[in-house]
């Protein structure tokens, strides 16, 4: 999932190619979400879903298809981009609670902790493979909360996946 094409640049462009690769893919352009903002040390997204007529519902509140999508592949990127080729990460469920309409544009704000990787990186060394729950809230411009995301994102390291997928190949289960 890591996009490999960063490797190719230096280390200080990689949050711009981040943002312009992301705003300029297809599907993820479809969301009406925009990549604001990528931390140099490509730990935190800052993401803005625009209020418009290709992303509000027949209420005029924004659509919650749009809200989701916007939000959805950020964690799993972010883990991703920290966690190296040698593992791999998967979305693998969300869920999603409405506290208001949105009615304006609407920012979240994905960021991984030293204490996220860190736990990441025990339950791969010790299982090969582990799953996290992480957390965000879409605000709008004055902090109003909206909506809360959670994103639980599948992480194993590859040998550990492969195997997997062998022995489910041959018939039995994980």
């Amino acid at each position: 999932m890591r996009p490999k094409i960063l490797d190719w640049f230096p280390p200080s462009w990689r949050p711009a190619l981040l943002r312009l690769g992301f705003n300029l893919y297809p599907s993820y352009r479809a969301t009406g979400g925009r990549v604001v903002h990528v931390s140099r040390d490509l730990r935190t997204i800052r993401v803005r879903l625009r209020r418009s007529w290709r992303t509000v519902n027949p209420a005029g509140a924004l659509f919650g298809g749009a809200l989701y999508a916007a939000a959805d592949p950020m964690f799993a990127m972010l883990l991703a981009l920290q966690l190296g080729d040698d593992v791999v990460v998967w979305d693998k469920a969300g869920q999603i609670r409405y506290r208001r309409p949105g009615r304006s544009d609407l920012y979240a704000d994905f960021h991984l902790t030293d204490e996220d990787l860190a736990a990441v990186r025990v339950a791969l060394g010790e299982h090969g493979e582990t799953e996290r729950s992480f957390r965000v809230v879409l605000r709008d411009r004055n902090g109003e909360p909206h909506v809360e995301l959670e994103k639980t994102v599948y992480i194993a390291t590859k040998a550990h996946y492969k195997a997997k997928l062998a022995r489910r190949e041959r018939g039995f289960s994980a």
